[in-house]
């Protein structure tokens, strides 16, 4: 059985219930979206809708911890691609009516989920003083150990473009045109759980960290080309100096 082609990804944006409220007001502001009906048992799953585009970020309020991001892979033939994420050393953590939760060799929580035709990518988003930025990455940091299995696990499922980041310790799953989200692992300098944080491409990062920070984001920390922040609800993202078009750096 072939791996199915992935037609649409969502980054899920998960933050303890207590503070759902919280971080569905931020993640909508800084995106420019609306929230759709609550779904689930308990109305923990919505989508984040654009304007005139299809929907490309979720959010979902989970029970413990402070959360952090996974990604659903939206596919024509979801049994296809979950027995090929089985076959790279995936597990199926739970089956559903038509998807399923999975987690990666390295702990990476996932989703397969059918395609349901998505295909107009969300603008890019322009805030106060002309500063654009776009949700477009999700970010899963990898202790050492499992950071090279990780490597072979996504480029192998996606089939997307796989090269070395701009610093040794990144590799990035670059997606064909059209598609709205990047992989980008992140090799750790010590050994913990598996996680994942969201990333924003920003054309201005001071000028985008100053307008979330309006918003109710702190700072936390800096790097070569991103600013680390936590958002109302206590979950860690990036602000990184990405061209919100394209993805790439300058």
């Amino acid at each position: 059985m072939t791996t199915p082609p992935v037609r649409w990804t969502y980054a899920f944006v998960d933050r303890p219930g207590r503070d759902f409220g919280a971080a569905l007001d931020f993640w909508t502001s800084v995106t420019e979206t609306t929230l759709s009906e609550p779904r689930g048992d308990q109305g923990e799953f919505v989508t984040l809708l654009p304007g005139g585009a299809d929907a490309c970020v979720k959010a979902q309020g989970v029970a413990d911890g402070t959360g952090g991001a996974h990604l659903d892979l939206a596919v024509e033939d979801v049994p296809a691609l979950v027995e090929s994420a089985r076959r790279l050393g995936a597990e199926v953590v739970s089956g559903h009516d038509g998807w399923a939760v999975l987690r990666s060799p390295g702990g990476q929580l996932f989703c397969a989920v059918p395609w349901q035709g998505e295909s107009a990518r969300p603008p890019v988003v322009e805030g106060p003083g002309g500063a654009t930025s776009r949700l477009d990455q999700v970010t899963i940091d990898l202790a050492p150990g499992v950071y090279a299995a990780e490597i072979a696990f996504w480029s192998e499922l996606t089939g997307w473009e796989s090269h070395p980041g701009a610093l040794p310790e990144f590799h990035l799953i670059k997606p064909p045109a059209g598609l709205p989200l990047r992989i980008l692992l992140q090799r750790l300098g010590t050994g913990r759980p598996t996680s994942a944080h969201l990333d924003l491409a920003c054309s201005d990062v001071e000028t985008v960290r100053a307008h979330h920070e309006g918003l109710g984001a702190t700072p936390v920390g800096r790097g070569a080309r991103w600013t680390v922040m936590r958002d109302p609800a206590g979950g860690v993202y990036c602000l990184t100096g990405r061209d919100p078009s394209t993805g790439s750096l300058p």
